[in-house]
């Protein structure tokens, strides 16, 4: 597994400055705080999609409606699901690289939950799904399973503040790959409950990413803020520098 230079580097001399956060499922664009900090501390300009996690389709627009309103190209990141929207959304011609924060990564014509087939199970991250076809994570394992090294008063915030995803999104396809013509970006935690450490590291290969791993949960947008927003930085950099 390679490991990217990441550096903490102002874009004084980086043609793209624009950076649009997707957050993903029981989350909103809030956990994204700490990235959004530190990347407008270097002159960046962030925008964070909101996803109504109600479909596919309208996270897929969400996403794109912020990429309309960028002045110039753009680095699109997601977390989790977050992962399969940009993996959609990405085709957008304001997109000049993607970065996927312990994120899903589907293939042309594959769907989220094909991507779980062959790894192991995460007997942590438990989804209780509604009769409406919402899921929510179940309150007593949210935090072992998704916020294992946050502080405990916020984790249960999170828990508390979660947004159900309708679960019929893990079953819709993906029509085209946006990493297959974009330069692509990995980062994720190696005590994620979430995925499977093997699955994590099958779809970043896969796609061609740029691999950083990083002692840290599923969580890792929030509580590894700095080393998330140092890979969004060499993604930029380096994007600039090809295009």
């Amino acid at each position: 597994m390679t490991t990217t230079d990441t550096t903490g580097a102002s874009p004084t001399d980086t043609a793209i400055r624009n950076v649009v956060l997707v957050h993903g499922a029981f989350a909103d664009g809030s956990g994204w705080r700490g990235v959004y900090d530190v990347l407008t501390a270097r002159g960046y300009r962030v925008s964070v999609v909101q996803n109504p996690l109600t479909s596919f389709d309208d996270d897929v627009a969400a996403t794109r409606r912020v990429l309309d309103q960028q002045d110039g190209p753009a680095i699109l990141v997601g977390h989790s699901w977050g992962g399969t929207v940009i993996t959609e959304a990405g085709t957008h011609d304001r997109v000049a690289g993607l970065v996927y924060v312990a994120a899903l990564i589907p293939d042309s014509g594959q769907t989220s939950g094909e991507q779980y087939e062959g790894f192991a199970a995460t007997p942590d991250f438990v989804i209780d799904i509604g009769e409406d076809g919402f899921g929510y994570l179940d309150r007593d394992a949210f935090q072992r399973g998704f916020a294992a090294d946050v502080a405990d008063s916020e984790a249960a915030f999170m828990r508390d503040t979660q947004v159900p995803v309708n679960m019929a999104v893990f079953a819709q396809p993906v029509t085209e790959a946006a990493w297959r013509s974009r330069p692509s970006w990995a980062v994720y935690g190696t005590e994620d409950k979430a995925f499977d450490q093997a699955m994590l590291q099958h779809m970043a290969e896969r796609a061609g990413a740029a691999v950083t791993t990083v002692e840290g949960s599923h969580a890792v947008y929030l509580t590894q803020a700095g080393t998330v927003a140092d890979v969004i930085t060499t993604a930029a950099e380096k994007a600039s520098a090809e295009r």
